[in-house]
């Protein structure tokens, strides 16, 4: 599958031009994307701590994805990591993560360039809401390089009980659902269609807030949306659904913000 979709990839190398970002510093911390393989194997590590307890995290995207580090200004290990690929349209969508558990067929006749971004990890003793701003920082800088037209991704919430997510799951059934042009279809095994499922259930705002991870909350604040149902992960105990964000429909407030915080 690598190979009958490698004409639609940019390789990943040190000196490729996709790699010239400028890094992102604010505070205490610094967003760059990783340059040597010793940077790739910083963020290997440090998702292997967050996903598995230590245990290898790697996959045969990681060798066609540019990754990302937040890292302290003074010097240390990254405090978070993610990764992303870039595809040159939605000829790509097949060979990436999210089509393993999702059908996006639909999204094969997309034309402009795209970002699949996923493994966003943060070091869990460190709580500083500048890490995911630096993050989004970054990606914006490449977005606006690179004329990137949607960005996607699995948005995962913890643990494999998503009873406990029932308001945040609701809030996306009523707001945030797929437009069709993009909706994607079932194809995992183990499945939750929570928006039929709670179809007639009405979320309590702040308690959908408090449920929703923190990475899928600036997602839909973006404009984005979501599949209408969840796939259960039993490898790493936690359920995702599918998340798009459309750059040209991003709210102009929002994207100031975003290009501020980028700047």
């Amino acid at each position: 599958m690598h190979g009958q979709f490698k004409q639609n990839l940019i390789p990943y190398l040190p000196d490729n031009p996709y790699h010239d970002v400028v890094p992102v510093k604010k505070g205490l911390w610094c967003a760059r994307l990783a340059q040597t393989s010793a940077d790739c194997r910083k963020a290997l590590d440090l998702r292997a701590r967050e996903f598995r307890d230590g245990g290898a995290d790697e996959d045969a995207l990681d060798r066609l994805c540019r990754h990302a580090l937040v890292e302290p200004i003074e010097g240390g290990p990254p405090v978070a990591t993610f990764r992303f690929l870039h595809l040159a349209d939605g000829n790509g969508i097949p060979l990436t993560y999210s089509a393993q558990y999702y059908d996006l067929s639909r999204m094969k006749s997309y034309t402009n360039p795209m970002l699949e971004i996923g493994r966003f990890c943060i070091r869990d003793v460190v709580l500083d809401p500048d890490i995911l701003r630096l993050g989004w920082a970054l990606l914006t800088r490449y977005v606006d390089a690179f004329g990137i037209g949607i960005m996607f991704g699995c948005s995962s919430f913890k643990g494999n009980k998503i009873a406990v997510y029932k308001d945040a799951l609701a809030l996306l059934k009523e707001h945030h659902l797929a437009p069709d042009i993009w909706r994607p279809e079932i194809k995992a095994s183990e499945v939750v269609p929570f928006a039929r499922l709670l179809r007639d259930y009405r979320p309590t705002l702040r308690e959908a807030n408090r449920q929703m991870p923190s990475l899928l909350r600036t997602y839909v604040t973006m404009g984005g949306w979501v599949s209408d149902h969840a796939v259960v992960d039993r490898d790493i105990g936690t359920f995702h659904v599918f998340t798009g964000v459309e750059i040209a429909t991003i709210p102009e407030m929002r994207k100031r913000l975003l290009r501020a915080d980028a700047a």
